[in-house]
């Protein structure tokens, strides 16, 4: 089946005496077991499986072509369950653009436990230089956050494998309407399920989707269901409800995506626009190759500095100025002032997620913010 169908009909896998076309919320935290000590129904526990959450997990499994997928309480769990499944000592080489959670993660929480470089993963021959003896996993953002770099992930994929390293992919940025890294090589593919998957800005959570069920997986699996950082029924339920809507909704922020990329890039004031559409991005051609298309998001610098930057945020009315993005409404935000002094992202920059107003009148309110 297409994207389209499987989004719809692949989370209906609850069995109901009533007959529901929609699955329901199922809110028991634990299941009979039969004379034998099994459980006839499939399930044990909530926090180890639950009706809702195996139709959320299937669902974004087969929309990336892996074999199976674990659903977490948030984005930063999804990848802290993998960096939690790696021995000790492992080293882990990183984008320099990396999500600033991600990376404080590594820095601050696994300092003392994993290894890891921080490096420009579009330059191969670094890439490659990059591997130690004990590099176990290359972890790639593509687009990043909130440069939007894009990173080869065929090309990466050839040089992990041939080194016997496994490789991830945070996918968050494309969605899996707009790029499947599994098809392409990769490992496991890591969402944040708070961005484009749940689309509407009201539900936290995370995913990881793995191409085969190996060692790693099964450690990975463990971190989920013996630390129990899971998602609610409720979660799981809003999840799969948003996803029947997601190419559909991906299609709208890709055409205003384009056109929001376009006006921002012929700005007087505007300095320069990160976005995989356009032309002029340094990694265009490859966006090309391995997305369908190219998204809602895009960063721009404001000429003028951090001044003008601030005042070009704060002068914002159709936009909301918060955290997040991937909603049905377009967010602005100051990158810098959220990832702190030790931030590389230059100062006036603003990352915006385009939503699903009509594109003339997000234009009309970035018309007026930046003059």
């Amino acid at each position: 089946m297409k994207p389209e169908t499987l989004a719809i009909h692949a989370s209906n896998l609850v069995n109901s005496a009533t007959g529901d076309v929609t699955p329901p919320i199922n809110l028991s935290t634990t299941f009979f077991r039969d004379e034998h000590g099994g459980y006839p129904g499939g399930h044990m526990y909530s926090r180890v499986s639950n009706p809702n959450r195996s139709a959320l997990e299937n669902t974004i499994a087969k929309l990336e072509y892996g074999e199976d997928a674990a659903a977490f309480s948030s984005g930063n769990t999804s990848g802290m369950a993998l960096f939690q499944a790696l021995k000790a000592g492992s080293h882990i080489i990183a984008p320099d653009d990396m999500y600033w959670g991600f990376k404080k993660q590594l820095l601050t929480i696994f300092a003392d436990i994993l290894e890891f470089d921080f490096i420009d993963q579009t330059d191969l021959e670094l890439v490659k230089a990059t591997i130690k003896p004990n590099t176990r996993l290359i972890w790639s953002e593509t687009p990043s956050n909130p440069l939007l770099k894009v990173t080869d992930i065929a090309a990466i994929g050839k040089i992990a494998k041939a080194a016997n390293i496994t490789f991830a992919c945070d996918s968050t940025f494309a969605s899996p309407i707009l790029q499947n890294p599994v098809l392409l090589g990769a490992d496991i593919v890591m969402h944040s399920s708070t961005k484009y998957l749940g689309g509407h800005s009201d539900v936290l959570g995370g995913v990881l989707i793995t191409a085969k069920k190996d060692e790693l997986w099964e450690r990975i699996k463990n971190v989920q269901q013996t630390g129990g950082a899971v998602p609610s029924p409720f979660d799981c339920y809003l999840l799969t409800r948003s996803i029947k809507t997601l190419a559909y909704r991906m299609k709208g922020h890709c055409e205003n995506g384009k056109k929001v990329a376009h006006y921002l890039n012929q700005h007087p004031n505007v300095e320069a626009v990160f976005y995989p559409g356009l032309e002029s991005h340094p990694q265009h051609e490859i966006a090309k190759k391995q997305m369908k298309d190219f998204g809602g998001m895009m960063s721009f610098l404001v000429k003028g500095g951090v001044e003008a930057a601030s005042k070009t945020v704060n002068k914002v009315k159709l936009f909301a100025q918060a955290t997040s993005l991937g909603g049905v409404e377009s967010l602005i935000e100051h990158r810098y002032s959220i990832e702190g002094p030790d931030s590389k992202t230059p100062k006036n920059l603003l990352r915006i997620s385009v939503g699903l107003e009509h594109v003339d009148d997000i234009i009309a309110d970035l018309e007026q913010a930046l003059n």
